[in-house]
């Protein structure tokens, strides 16, 4: 099983003047964090309760496409995707031991027939039931079931926006398998396909050795990005910033313990789990790196836990029960999208890596009104949605200043400017938003540099 890419987007142009993009000029006081700020600035999300967020378009846009990357990168991993019910019986809990153990952020709620029920933050509970009531024999492993689902957590101080809100999309997936090392191929196949699936957001993911919580189990890594805005210290080997996780093709079908391998030797940790004696002596002085993190992965392999509480076993070769081993991972897809911002913006705004980014172009019309520029942006934007580039129109009827204010805030990669000066000359001015670099070319080499 090699990996491969399943899924492409196809190219769509918008007219800003048409497009819901409520932006605000002014920080809004009730946001701490820059992504918080950011997003609501941009016109991404809009509060409806305390940690509870409505996404508007552009945010939608930029949430799809975190989802998608995830999503091709579990389908290239082996794993098939379910979807679970959002309100889970409390019955299954108790079975497991959690209901009472998980604690106040579990909202729980009684229907109708007085049943009480939850609205799942996780599902360990609801997988292994269907794993038990569909799975028999060790012939039918591994198996490997992932969603892409709102869970809730009632999080007593809900803040930074998507970062730690109360309603969040998240990606979880739970593995199967007939015995631990079986189920240690399984955690390396998704320590693998994580670093993969950050790597293509832009990110650079560093995994470390973290605890387990009310999950369970006995080997469990965070993937952390680091950020000045972190909210957690962490302490890495330099080395692992020079690592590329999209570097080599993966065989998914192979042993993966020595890539593994490589990205755990280096020491990593979070504050948490730090230890000041074994970074001095691991790392030398010049590599130490000391820095702000934040959390965007979490895996776990807890072996028996739910599997022999809720008697989830299968038939062996020689006809023996066994109690299956199992393993969970998730990433938080929503919070994913705050994460990135706090890695990638500037002052004047967000700049989104590529792959991620709503739109790939902002074309912008500096005299929407004079036929020249109209027919040269007409013109430009149908090329650009048939080559297959996300354009996103300015043609609003507003000053220059305010329209590359706007376009810098929203961090698409490239703006592409059309004005009755450079017409006149035969050029248009292309910019990238990151380096902030400006060429000025004819309107053929700009969508041939866009289109390559």
């Amino acid at each position: 099983m090699r990996h491969r890419y399943l899924v492409t987007f196809t190219g769509t142009a918008v007219r800003l003047s048409s497009y819901f993009l409520p932006t605000l000029k002014e920080n809004p006081s009730e946001a701490q964090i820059v992504s918080h700020r950011l997003m609501l600035r941009a016109g991404m999300i809009r509060q409806s309760s305390a940690g509870i967020y409505s996404w508007l378009p552009l945010g939608y846009r930029v949430l799809k496409r975190v989802e998608q990357i995830v999503r091709e990168e579990m389908d290239a991993a082996g794993c098939q995707e379910v979807l679970m019910p959002a309100i889970q019986p409390a019955d299954l809990w108790r079975e497991s031991g959690r209901y009472e153990d998980y604690g106040r952020e579990m909202l729980r709620i009684t229907d109708r027939h007085e049943r009480d029920m939850l609205f799942g933050p996780t599902h360990e509970e609801v997988i292994t039931d269907i794993f038990r009531q569909t799975v028999r024999s060790y012939r039918d492993l591994p198996k490997n079931l992932y969603q892409i689902q709102w869970k809730f957590r009632d999080e007593v101080r809900p803040r930074f926006g998507v970062m730690r809100g109360r309603e969040f999309l998240m990606k979880d997936n739970y593995s199967f398998d007939l015995d631990v090392d079986a189920a240690r191929k399984s955690y390396n196949r998704m320590f693998v396909a994580y670093l993969r699936t950050f790597a293509r957001m832009g990110l650079k993911a560093i995994p470390m050795r973290a605890d387990t919580g009310p999950i369970g189990g006995d080997m469990s890594h965070e993937f952390i990005i680091l950020a000045d805005t972190g909210e957690s210290e962490v302490f890495c080997d330099a080395s692992l910033l020079a690592l590329d996780a999209l570097s080599d093709e993966v065989d998914y079908d192979a042993d993966l313990q020595a890539m593994v391998d490589v990205w755990t030797a280096p020491y990593a940790a979070t504050d948490e789990e730090h230890d000041p004696e074994s970074f001095e002596t691991q790392v030398a002085e010049k590599d130490r790196r000391k820095a702000r993190g934040i959390e965007v992965g979490h895996i776990f392999y807890f072996g028996t836990k739910y599997s022999k509480a809720m008697g989830a076993e299968v038939s062996g070769a020689d006809g023996e029960p066994i109690t299956v081993e199992m393993g969970s991972y998730g990433i938080g897809v929503s919070r994913l999208v705050g994460a990135i911002i706090e890695a990638c913006h500037d002052d004047e705004g967000i700049i989104w890596p590529e792959s991620v980014a709503p739109f790939q172009v902002g074309l912008i019309n500096l005299k929407a009104g004079d036929a020249a520029c109209d027919a040269a942006c007409a013109d430009l934007y149908a090329k650009l949605a048939a080559s297959g580039n996300d354009a996103l129109y300015d043609d609003r009827d507003e000053r220059a200043g305010v329209k590359f204010a706007t376009m810098d805030l929203i961090g698409l990669p490239w703006q592409l400017v059309v004005g009755p000066r450079g017409l006149k000359d035969g050029v248009v001015e292309l910019k990238a938003r990151q380096s902030g670099e400006e060429e000025t070319l004819s309107a053929e080499a700009a969508l041939s540099k866009l289109t390559a």
